[in-house]
């Protein structure tokens, strides 16, 4: 079941959105707008639905705040709003949104689409094979304070989906970061979730377990 996160402070938009795909997709809410980043990044959900008019934070600048944060960037989010026109449509497309929806809502539309987008979590096999095998790797991407970073590290073990290795810059559970293979050449392969802390940092780092959400080339394991 895909994971669905929905941001609007009518709690009746929300009672119906439970109503209607509550059925297909695990529903995270909430009415505080000011909350949806640090939902986004605890729950890691499939799709984020947002409303534009809302208190405190606006809906647009939740869209540039998820468009342009490394670990929200590649979770699809939908408007969902009773503003209308081409204009506001196209500011929110501009931003990153995959999709549009006025007020009322077609839900039938709306499940159609989601359908496309949001696809089933694959299941980590707990069995998978993980090899004692030292890769040199280099990581880059945003750190857990958000700044740029570039670090060359060396796995510990490896499987086909992720590996596990030492980082000396303390990063964000639940981040993304491009990794690179260093053997011989710098080789992109593909962007790696950071899963999970193994320990916590000292002078030598902290151990990271990483599973791959993108590959574009060829990892150590096939």
């Amino acid at each position: 079941m895909g994971k669905l996160m929905v941001v609007d402070d009518d709690e009746a938009l929300r009672r119906l959105v439970r109503l209607n795909l509550g059925d297909t997709y695990e529903i995270v809410d909430t009415g505080e707008p000011e909350q949806a980043l640090a939902l986004a990044l605890e729950h890691q959900p499939d799709a984020i639905l947002l409303d534009l008019r809302m208190p405190k934070v606006s809906g647009l600048q939740l869209c540039h705040t998820l468009s342009s944060f490394c670990s929200t960037q590649m979770i699809p989010f939908f408007v969902v709003s009773g503003a209308g026109g081409a204009t506001t449509k196209d500011s929110c497309m501009a931003l990153g949104a995959s999709g549009y929806f006025e007020k009322p809502v077609d839900f039938d539309a709306l499940k159609a689409t989601l359908a496309q987008v949001v696809k089933p979590r694959p299941v980590i096999r707990r069995t998978e094979v993980r090899v004692n095998l030292r890769v040199p790797l280099k990581l880059r991407g945003l750190d857990a304070a958000g700044k740029p970073f570039e670090s060359e590290t060396t796995t510990e073990n490896a499987s086909i989906s992720g590996f596990l290795c030492v980082a000396t810059i303390p990063l964000a559970v639940g981040s993304a970061v491009d990794v690179y293979l260093m053997t011989g050449k710098e080789e992109f392969v593909g962007k790696a979730r950071i899963v999970n802390l193994q320990e916590g940092h000292d002078a030598a780092g902290a151990r990271y377990g990483c599973r791959f959400i993108e590959k574009t080339g060829v990892w150590v394991l096939q």
